[in-house]
């Protein structure tokens, strides 16, 4: 038992133990450094690489044309600034979707209004744009947006835009009934001088109209009013109608592609500026914007009982040559039913008369006043007819005036709730009507005894004919005789014997003189009678009384 160890029962002694126990568990090994360290580093180069790859955005587009993923690059400026990663097809097929990577620092510049676009080689009337992508491939352009929201996926386009985003200007809205008369990237001219482009065509179904945008760059959008018509431009507007022979060309580049153009008609005031996305219509032509302004009329059916043909839609309704209207439809309501008071169908012809050509405003036309002035003028014989308004294209136009002798004949008649102008026979039909009445004149005339009487003349002329022939017969006999041949000779003769007669006369022979001192004689002797002759003019009793002064005369005695 001696030999057994005592247990240390000291507590100081066992407390050091504890911590150098302790000391021993809670030093940290050098060898842990380096995978601290290396995970350190891998975090760094992760978050590295997150931030160096930038951001990522969806494109959209109908075709896929020319776009390789991995290899097709994004630029903005001509630098490049992403690459498309992506390429796939929609869900429902309907389009193509592209993701691609924007490079970090230009994350500002997608915005809500950027835009994408495809460039590759192009030909426009603007020239050959794109030359540059014919070996290096097609690419994605960018044009950085000015909003304040943040966008991450975009529609890209297969034509650039045509006015730049932040470009100072005016967008309009245009609404036609033209098809395919206009492409984007035509222009928008103000007389002749180009000041827009039209940037998107697009059909709505609903409506069944055509809706263009188009972009008037400043400072031309002062010249866009309320009062502004706009109306497509062909190049060449060559018209044959009741006006004659019109030629109208435009600009070269509307030549050849078409266009747009507009101005304020000269009826109108100048009105005041637009806002932006300002609805106007697109008229067809430049005469169809002018007849656009006259929205204040009123509506008067023709019922005409001759031909329209040469009278279209748009013909001029005139008062003594100065317009007052314009013929709204050729024919109109064709299947109503006509009036009772209508011995025979009529064509009915839709026209309307429209105060504003005169140059009134539209506040100042009252068109309950104007109907009733037109219904009082048709009680004083205001009658509307059809003329030729062009002998070499036979259009018509509706022509007004009064017709003094039908002023108490007008009564007033209704076609499918609207007014009828009393019409009369126009120029051709009242030819017409004269030669069917000539014809039946003639048709009329008793043509037998005419004939009859006509040969008796013939036969009469014959005979007279017949007698002259035998007078010349007579005359070349007479003519052909010895006698009457030498007759000549005889008259020859006695013709020179009056000459050596009249020889005789001269004045320097003697009986010439004695002749004259016989004519000197009687004039002096009638000059001397002459006084006696005046007093026996004056008193006839001279002869008979000495005095007659006296009571009684004495007649004279005679003498022994």
């Amino acid at each position: 038992m001696a030999n057994e160890t005592t247990p240390n029962t000291d507590p100081s002694s066992e407390t050091d133990l504890n911590k150098a126990k302790t000391s021993r568990q809670t030093r940290l090994s050098p060898i842990w450094v380096v995978p601290i360290v290396a995970i350190a580093i891998g975090l760094w180069l992760v978050y590295d690489n997150y931030t160096s790859r930038g951001t990522l955005v969806t494109l959209t587009m109908d075709s896929a044309e020319g776009i390789e993923a991995g290899s097709t690059l994004i630029r903005s400026r001509n630098v490049e600034i992403g690459r498309v990663q992506t390429v796939r097809l929609s869900d429902d097929l309907s389009h193509a979707v592209m993701t691609a990577r924007i490079q970090p620092g230009v994350e500002d510049m997608l915005r809500e209004d950027s835009r994408f676009w495809v460039v590759k080689p192009r030909i426009g009337r603007e020239g050959i744009s794109g030359l540059g992508t014919v070996l290096s491939g097609a690419y994605i352009q960018l044009e950085p947006g000015s909003a304040d929201e943040a966008r991450r996926e975009f529609p890209v386009s297969e034509t650039p835009p045509i006015a730049p985003t932040g470009l100072a200007g005016l967008r309009l809205s245009l609404t036609s009934q033209l098809g395919n008369s206009l492409r984007v990237g035509d222009p928008v001219s103000y007389q002749g001088y180009t000041v827009g482009r039209v940037e998107e065509n697009r059909f709505d179904p609903a409506s069944r109209t055509m809706q263009h945008q188009v972009f008037i760059e400043q400072p031309y959008t002062e010249l866009v009013t309320d009062s502004t018509r706009f109306w497509t431009t062909s190049g060449i507007d060559f018209r044959l109608d009741a006006d004659g022979v019109r030629v109208n060309v435009e600009s070269l580049e509307a030549l050849l592609g078409g266009g747009v153009t507009f101005g304020v008609p000269e009826d109108l005031p100048m009105g005041q500026p637009v806002e932006a996305n300002t609805r106007f219509t697109l008229y067809a032509d430049e005469d169809a914007a002018r007849e656009g302004t006259f929205n204040r009329y009123l509506e008067y059916v023709l019922l005409v009982d001759e031909t329209v043909r040469g009278l279209t839609r748009g013909a001029p309704v005139e008062f003594r040559g100065v317009r007052l209207g314009t013929v709204a439809a050729v024919p109109w309501n064709f299947t109503a039913p006509q009036p009772d008071s209508r011995a025979r169908f009529a064509i009915p012809i839709l026209i309307r008369i429209e105060p504003q050509r005169l140059g009134i405003e539209n506040n100042d036309i009252d068109l309950d006043e104007w109907e009733a002035r037109f219904t009082r003028m048709f009680g004083l014989g205001l009658r509307a007819s059809l003329k030729s308004g062009s002998l070499i294209t036979g259009a018509m136009f509706v022509d007004l005036n009064f017709q003094r002798d039908l002023a108490d004949q007008y009564v007033p008649e209704q076609f499918s709730d609207r007014n009828v102008f009393p019409t009369v026979a126009g120029g051709f039909a009242q030819i017409q009507a004269q030669v069917t009445d000539l014809l039946d004149k003639l048709n009329a005339l008793e043509v037998e005894p005419l004939l009859t009487g006509l040969d008796r003349n013939l036969q009469a002329s014959e005979s007279v004919l017949n007698e002259v022939r035998e007078v010349s017969v007579s005359i070349n006999q007479l003519l052909n005789d010895p006698e009457t041949q030498a007759v000549g000779g005889n008259l020859n003769a006695t013709l020179d014997e009056l000459r050596g007669t009249l020889q005789g006369l001269s004045p320097s022979s003697p009986a010439y003189q004695e002749l004259t001192t016989a004519i000197e004689r009687l004039d002096r002797l009638m000059r001397d009678l002459q006084p006696l002759t005046r007093t026996l003019n004056e008193n006839p009793r001279a002869l008979l009384f000495d005095n007659l002064d006296t009571q009684d005369p004495i007649p004279r005695a005679p003498r022994e």
